[in-house]
């Protein structure tokens, strides 16, 4: 109980949120039924809020953040998992409620462990991460409401970032003619082009006031920023198109009107990642194991050990991020 690994811990001291990395111990563990031994973790938009502080992520104090991790099952008071199983977790209130990923050992509760898709190393199942579970979250929103490839071009917003460069990856694999947003289009436009994306455009050209209703461009739009981008793509979409909003970087704030809803029946769907349901979280990973081209997940992902997370937080709120970043709690 003596032998001390690394973690990153956020504590509250005057008020302001800090975090640092740290040495526990399993004593200092919660006292969830499974042990895993941590290999991999992720950076999410997120993450970089409660890390960096310049969100209000963590509701209680101290607490390792990281909202996923992956890993292999060291103890387990559960007779469904045994050591050597290999697990993730995304989401469930991890660095909210409960401590999280960015530790060398972590206790977790047994009905959020999923088992690790055979198709995929544990590093890669963090490569796609909570942001690429959401990405393919959405796409099954999408496809539920009734968007199919033939329907016309998909928009995908914050398609530089983690959820949008893996929602870009899958519907291009689905047959979507997809069209990437980005912050910095010309920066990104052979990553994204790359990614399988037909065309990139500016974010300017969405993140502004949009008057009522638009001219008709999207069949459908997977929305991972939010505010002022989130209503110019509602008034821009199509009769009886859809869009799949998951993201709030642009802003709480929807300025839009009815007109979107009632004239045009545009359906809106939320995408939740936190407590989805575990036939809803298997159903994914299912269809990522499907989709996922190997290839081009790694040349969206970078790989950093434990402690670059502290300096890379405020990096990815500031959009400075590309892609996926996967955390090797071990180096």
């Amino acid at each position: 109980m003596t032998a001390k690994f690394k973690a990153i811990v956020a504590e509250e001291v005057d008020g302001k949120v800090k975090a640092n990395l740290r040495e526990l111990t399993l004593a200092d563990l919660p006292g969830e039924d499974v042990l895993v031994d941590v290999a991999f973790s992720t950076l999410n938009y997120k993450d970089g809020l409660a890390v960096s502080g310049r969100g209000k992520i963590c509701r209680k104090f101290p607490m390792v953040c990281g909202a996923d991790l992956a890993g292999a099952v060291a103890e387990s008071r559960d007779p469904q998992f045994k050591p050597g199983d290999e697990v993730l977790v995304n989401g469930f209130g991890m660095s909210e409620r409960f401590w999280g990923g960015y530790s060398q050992r972590q206790r977790v509760k047994s009905e959020w462990l999923v088992r690790a898709p055979k198709a995929f190393t544990l590093a890669e199942t963090m490569a796609i991460g909570t942001a690429g579970y959401t990405a393919m979250l959405c796409v099954i929103a999408l496809e539920e409401s009734g968007v199919r490839p033939d329907s016309g071009a998909v928009l995908v917003t914050g398609a530089s970032g983690g959820v949008g460069s893996v929602a870009v990856m899958l519907l291009s694999k689905l047959g979507y003619e997809v069209v990437a947003a980005s912050g910095r289009a010309k920066e990104n436009e052979a990553f994204l082009m790359g990614l399988g994306a037909a065309r990139v455009m500016e974010r300017t050209e969405l993140a502004r006031a949009p008057k009522p209703l638009e001219a008709e461009t999207w069949a459908g739009a997977v929305d991972a920023v939010g505010g002022e981008t989130l209503a110019t793509v509602l008034a821009q979409t199509r009769y009886g198109g859809a869009v799949a909003a998951c993201g709030l970087a642009g802003g709480t704030q929807l300025p839009t009107t009815v007109m979107p809803f009632i004239l045009r029946g545009v359906t809106l769907r939320g995408v939740d990642s936190v407590m989805t349901s575990m036939a809803r979280r298997q159903e994914a990973w299912d269809r990522l194991a499907t989709l996922v081209d190997r290839q081009k997940l790694a040349s969206l992902t970078t790989e950093v050990p434990l402690e670059k997370v502290l300096s890379l937080a405020s990096d990815i709120v500031d959009g400075k991020v590309r892609g996926r970043v996967v955390v090797n709690v071990n180096t």
